[in-house]
């Protein structure tokens, strides 16, 4: 996760401070989110219900944190995004308070929703953030910085979770998660919001009274126009909600499909963290071969880790094979999404805020969908079925992403 104070940030003011600060925020984000997978099984024996129920927990949370999107953009928009994210960091903190303590799974999945309608904020105002702040020849590379504090998140939350789930108890995930969300809240309040230099006095957009600047002013009809009007910017919300479904969604089941198969929630959560160390890997890579290979090429690549990574749990379910599509599904994040990502920020500029909100909206939407019709299938141990699902819808994103990245480029080049 280390930032290098060069090329991305030198020409920003306190840029490294900055971008630390939000890759803390990404990291918590993606804790919180990704703790739940491996705590799936002991939920719903904790509760006596089928895992099907207990997987509303995760799927729950997936749609609250999508519908929120668009939400948390408008309210960065007039207050400002680091505004945004302490507001939201102090619900996140209910949120997971409540899912401590929570008697009944109906109480555990609302405090989730909760949480997740909260954590919406962090990921997609640091986004903005960068895309304010950084120019956009290099923007790329403070992403896939956000991008690789995302995944130890995931990696973090996959094998911590598990571990805590076995040793003590999944409530103690929860406790740690909103703990953490309590400290990010303090340490926010050393972050300037963009375009300000540390210590100013600003607020957003430079102005003395905090208040976003004149592009962040745009009404949200017309901010929300701007984007369904364009016709590039709706193939990418299109991929964003797909690649939510296969990538995200089904990622949910990858611990409980081992642990169907006797592992325990400490080992499914530890080969499950496969794609957490993917991404990071990968997003060292892509930071370095932006500006030597073509955004469409890198999303061909992340493409190609797609497909493969279905490949291995369909030849048999076990520690390795679903440990090597964990990695390919990092190498998936870090090429394909980190693509899609900035493509956000840049399609529609004059609606940057509200494009990227409801790219993330559409993720978690495909997320929330993907988990909700896995569902049936991992209550049945029909785990093949549903990585075979995800293989097919796998094959036309991946070639449709590639396609449409290299259309785009081309016309901004006439």
């Amino acid at each position: 996760m280390r930032t290098s104070g060069t090329g991305s940030d030198a020409e920003i003011p306190d840029g490294a401070r900055r971008l630390r600060l939000l890759q803390l925020a990404s990291l918590i984000s993606t804790c919180d989110r990704f703790a739940i997978a491996p705590l799936l099984v002991p939920i719903a024996l904790a509760f006596g219900a089928p895992l099907a129920a207990a997987a509303a927990t995760a799927g729950g949370y997936f749609l609250a944190y999508g519908l929120m999107q668009i939400v948390w953009g408008m309210a960065s928009d007039r207050i400002g995004r680091v505004r945004a994210m302490r507001l939201a960091l102090i619900g996140a903190v209910l949120g997971g308070a409540v899912s401590v303590l929570a008697p009944t799974l109906p109480v555990l999945i609302a405090a989730r929703v909760l949480t997740g309608a909260c954590t919406a904020a962090l990921i997609p105002a640091a986004l903005v953030y960068v895309g304010d702040t950084w120019p956009a020849a290099v923007r790329q590379r403070p992403l896939s910085d956000l991008l690789a504090a995302t995944a130890v998140g995931t990696a973090v939350a996959t094998v911590g979770a598990g571990a805590l789930a076995d040793l003590a108890s999944w409530r103690v995930v929860f406790a740690t998660t909103a703990a953490a969300a309590a400290v990010l809240f303090v340490a926010l309040r050393a972050l300037p919001e963009p375009g300000v230099a540390a210590g100013s006095g600003s607020g957003a957009g430079g102005r003395p009274d905090g208040a976003p600047d004149a592009a962040a002013r745009w009404t949200v009809l017309r901010s929300l126009g701007a984007v369904f009007g364009h016709r590039w910017a709706l193939l990418v919300l299109l991929l964003a909600f797909v690649e939510g479904a296969v990538v995200l969604g089904v990622l949910t089941y990858l611990a409980p499909s081992l642990q169907a198969g006797g592992s325990s929630a400490a080992l499914a959560g530890l080969v499950a963290g496969g794609y957490g160390v993917g991404a990071v890997l990968f997003s060292r890579v892509v930071r370095r071969l932006v500006g030597r290979l073509t955004p469409a090429a890198l999303a061909g690549i992340g493409g190609a880790f797609l497909t493969l990574a279905w490949v291995f749990p369909l030849v048999t379910v076990e520690p390795v094979t679903i440990a090597l599509t964990g990695l390919c599904l990092g190498g998936t994040w870090a090429f394909l999404h980190s693509t899609l990502q900035t493509w956000a920020t840049e399609v529609v500029p004059q609606a940057r805020a509200t494009a990227v909100a409801l790219f993330a909206t559409m993720l978690f939407l495909g997320s929330s969908a993907g988990t909700a019709l896995g569902a049936p299938l991992a209550d049945r141990d029909a785990f093949a079925s549903l990585f075979l699902a995800a293989l097919v819808v796998s094959v036309p994103l991946a070639l449709g992403a590639a396609w449409g990245r290299a259309r785009y480029t081309r016309r901004d080049q006439r």
